[in-house]
């Protein structure tokens, strides 16, 4: 019954994982619909049009804070739109029109952050947090394991009655 108990937690704790990490991603839309865009932000050149779009994607809004430029209808991000198209057509390629949205507004405004000593937490801190959750899960079952089970061990008294009981 005692080997039993270590698994019964580890198996409690698996399925209540997988629940919580499977619930967000089934509620989540994979692609969201984009913001529509006023007549007057839209660019003539559609290859121009999809490039922007994509790059919408890409960044946050800072009002929203959980939605992309694309999807938030905040005036920030329409300010923010504008900028990034008047930027495109004068020719700026994306790198460069991210690089001064990154200047101006911080590692904050893009949806995939540097990988720099600055967001190393936020890179590797989800993985360094797993792993320790396990070792620690792993060294509580181990020493679970090890110690003596109350019911397990007899006295010298129950000893002798129990073999009494068996002759």
């Amino acid at each position: 019954m005692t080997m039993r108990r270590p698994m019964r937690a580890c198996l409690i704790l698996a399925t209540m994982l997988l629940i919580a990490l499977s619930t967000p991603l089934a509620q989540a839309d994979p692609v969201p619909a984009p913001a529509p865009l006023a007549p007057e932000e839209r660019v003539a050149d559609p290859a121009l049009e999809a490039r922007l779009r994509a790059l919408e994607l890409e960044l946050r809004c800072l009002v929203c804070q959980n939605q992309t430029l694309a999807d938030s209808n905040a005036g920030l991000a329409e300010d923010l739109r504008r900028e990034i198209r008047a930027r495109a057509v004068a020719g700026a390629s994306d790198a460069e029109i991210k690089q001064f949205l990154h200047d101006r507004y911080g590692d904050f405004v893009l949806y995939r952050p540097p990988l720099e000593p600055a967001t190393w937490l936020l890179w590797f801190g989800p993985f360094v947090l797993l792993i320790v959750t396990a070792g620690g899960l792993a060294w509580r079952i181990r020493a679970r394991r090890a110690e003596p089970d109350a019911n397990s061990t007899l006295t010298e008294s129950r000893r002798a009655s129990v073999e009494q009981l068996l002759r």
